[in-house]
């Protein structure tokens, strides 16, 4: 894997888990919020990595496929 396509993995990544973990915390901000910061932090990171792996990069990766054929003529 090249630089160039580390950075679009890495854009791609961050896309999908910036809203993710904002909307978590819209969600659940206040009730975690009294759980000591490494229960946050496994809490967090058990519902945001397999909704990355299995649900947000997919479907993004669909999306961009999607555009893109559209694109073509």
């Amino acid at each position: 894997m090249n630089t160039k396509s580390k950075i679009i993995q890495s854009i791609k990544i961050w896309v999908v888990i910036y809203p993710s973990i904002t909307f978590f915390y819209v969600l659940f901000g206040s009730y975690l919020a009294e759980i000591p910061l490494y229960l946050r932090t496994l809490i967090l990171t058990l519902i945001l990595v397999p909704w990355m792996v299995f649900v947000g990069l997919p479907f993004l990766h669909l999306l961009l496929k999607n555009v893109s054929n559209n694109d073509k003529f």
